[in-house]
């Protein structure tokens, strides 16, 4: 049965099969994502030292319309759960599927026993069997789990997680909403990831026109000719798109409009989560000012602003003080304006507001590509030195290990300004040399650029304020200010045509060595974006700072980070006994194999 369901058949019979057991478990209490009206849902909060979690099938109903989905004590999303910093925790994790189940606990400092990832840290959670995970709380913030198994986090095996400070909370606030954004599909998930090995941009409705052309809305012919010959397509955003899926808010779609309560005057604590497989969200609440407070549950300085990027399983709180005794509606458009979730903050249930029109998709430029044609850009290439001489530049010149400028072969485009002497080319081996040129390598990127003081793809030019990146400023100081011992350069490789994914060229199928640190160690990671779409990169059992332009001390901690298209992001960590999993957070690319593993040695206990 499992096999059958994993291939896409016998989907009938296996719903019919379990539509008994969903009715039982959506009807029972707290169901958030079932049949009472949005506007009467409170989603279940579980608390305590003891904490029981049940993984079943169960149906999910959106907009109307009822499809399959995996449960967490059958709802998706699942029960939030409530921790208070400084307790310890038992789990209880019960498996009623037909296949093996996992939890990962996204952004929780664990022992990497309780981390949660089949095949890395423990062996997974066998059918009709119980595995209890128990751990301190060393933390406080916004934070989320979810399985590591197969493709089960499309189908609804995801809920958010809220660890309350063991001190006053810095953050002031008289309401709070949890706002877990999602992407779901009436496809099978075994079967979209078919799809997109069998045909490039399969998903994808809104590539260029003949009409594009003649009005000048999409690219000149000249651009299409370069673009096609290197086999990209621009329009290419998001591997999979609202032709498939609905966006999810709180489990509801658009249609259903979830609602969230304020009275007029009141600060209200959004705790946004992008729980979504594939999708990066842009999130704005048209009429009302977001003032962003923390990201990944790491308290930032405040810093307000209009509209922010969230990349798949991010977080990020942000304080909304609504005057007016009227509606609010809240916009999570897809990265590619594709489609968009919506809810409404409001006074009263029933109220609602305008809900905007999806904006124009953006298409990739060349700077997508890895080709940055300003100076900037060029100083930005690893190895080389920022433009802008803040203090973590200067502490990346003295990385000792660190890549030094290559030597570059023949000027292919040698008669664009700053470009002289510069190999340009997309398959030049020499930019990176230690990745595995092969049918996984469709491109080096010539010129990659930090881009984390820029707005993601589309949000350029919206006419408001976007957060970026290095508007974040750490609000404590920073637990470790040592400079890095050494760099390591990790090149983020694929093939958009054949959808096949990995690090440095090589996918986990092929069994690569895992990235190797020492205990306690010092490290400075430079990750190289060699494609044509934005990858948020995740690190399990650890926080990271960017380092980037901030004040000494306090540059943010994150546990996940974009890397922009043909981009460059740098990050100095502390490595952490154990084996930790590494990889691209849209499940897809996970799958396709952008995962790999940081192992840390010695293990606590074990002689040096």
């Amino acid at each position: 049965m499992v096999d059958r369901v994993a291939r896409g058949l016998g989907r009938r019979q296996f719903l019919i099969g379990t539509a008994i057991a969903a009715v039982a478990i959506t009807t029972g209490p707290g169901a958030w994502a079932q049949q009472p009206p949005a506007a009467a849902e409170k989603p279940q909060t579980l608390s305590g030292p003891d904490i029981h979690l049940t993984i079943g099938h169960g149906q999910i109903t959106i907009d109307g319309r009822t499809g399959h989905a995996i449960t967490i004590n059958g709802t998706v999303p699942g029960p939030i759960i409530r921790l208070k910093e400084g307790q310890k925790v038992r789990l209880h994790v019960t498996n009623t599927l037909e296949e093996d189940t996992s939890i990962h606990w996204h952004g929780l400092l664990v022992p990497f026993e309780m981390d949660g990832v089949p095949g890395v840290s423990f062996p997974g959670i066998p059918p009709g069997e119980t595995f209890t995970y128990e751990f301190p709380v060393k933390q406080s913030g916004t934070y989320w789990f979810h399985s590591h198994s197969g493709l089960q986090e499309q189908e609804g095996h995801y809920a958010a997680m809220i660890v309350d400070p063991a001190g006053p909370d810095p953050v002031a606030y008289d309401r709070e909403h949890v706002i877990v954004l999602s992407d779901y599909s009436f496809i099978h998930p075994h079967r979209l990831f078919q799809k997109l090995k069998q045909q490039a941009g399969v998903f994808n409705f809104q590539k260029q026109t003949i009409s594009g052309l003649l009005t000048g809305k999409d690219q000149s012919l000249g651009e299409r000719l370069t673009w096609g010959q290197e086999l990209m397509d621009p329009s290419d955003i998001s591997d999979i798109t609202g032709a498939v899926y609905t966006f999810l808010i709180n489990g509801r779609g658009p249609g259903d409009n979830w609602t969230g309560l304020f009275t007029p005057g009141e600060r209200v604590r959004l705790r946004f989560v992008n729980a979504a497989a594939q999708t990066i969200f842009n999130v704005r609440i048209p009429g009302l000012k977001l003032t962003v407070v923390a990201t990944d549950g790491q308290n930032v300085r405040p810093v307000t602003v209009d509209e922010f990027q969230i990349g798949n399983a991010e977080t990020y709180d942000v304080i909304v003080t609504p005057t007016e005794d009227r509606a609010f509606t809240l916009v999570s458009e897809a990265v590619d304006r594709s489609g968009m979730g919506r809810a409404t903050l409001a006074p009263r249930f029933g109220m609602t507001a305008e809900v905007p029109p999806l904006r124009e998709r953006p298409l990739g430029t060349m700077k997508d590509m890895g080709m940055a044609h300003d100076m900037g850009g060029m100083a930005a290439m690893p190895g080389g030195e920022s433009a802008e001489m803040d203090h973590s530049a200067m502490a990346a010149m003295a990385v000792p290990g660190m890549a030094a400028p290559r030597v570059r072969g023949s000027d292919v485009m040698g008669d664009m300004a700053g470009m002289e002497g510069m190999d340009m080319s997309m398959r030049n081996w020499m930019n990176a040399p230690q990745v595995e040129m092969g049918p996984g390598v469709q491109s080096i990127a010539p010129m990659p650029t930090d881009r984390t003081g820029e707005t993601g793809q589309g949000l350029e030019s919206v006419g408001h304020r976007v957060l970026v990146y290095k508007d974040l400023i750490a609000l404590e100081p920073n637990a470790d200010t040592r400079a890095p011992s050494r760099e390591l350069e990790i090149r983020l490789t694929g093939n958009m045509e054949r959808f096949m994914w990995g690090f440095d060229g090589k996918k986990f199928s092929d069994k690569p060595a895992p990235y190797a640190f020492r205990k306690n160690e010092r490290v400075r990671v430079s990750l190289v974006n060699d494609t044509m779409m934005a990858h948020p990169i995740h690190l399990h059992g650890h926080f990271f700072e960017l380092a980037h332009r901030a004040p000494l001390g306090h540059m943010p901690r994150k546990h996940t980070v974009i890397v922009a298209p043909g981009g460059i992001v740098k990050f100095d960590f502390t490595a952490e006994p154990g084996d930790w999993a590494f990889h691209c957070h849209m499940l897809y690319h996970m799958h396709a194999g952008m995962f790999q593993v940081f192992t840390v040695r010695p293990l606590d206990g074990a002689a040096a």
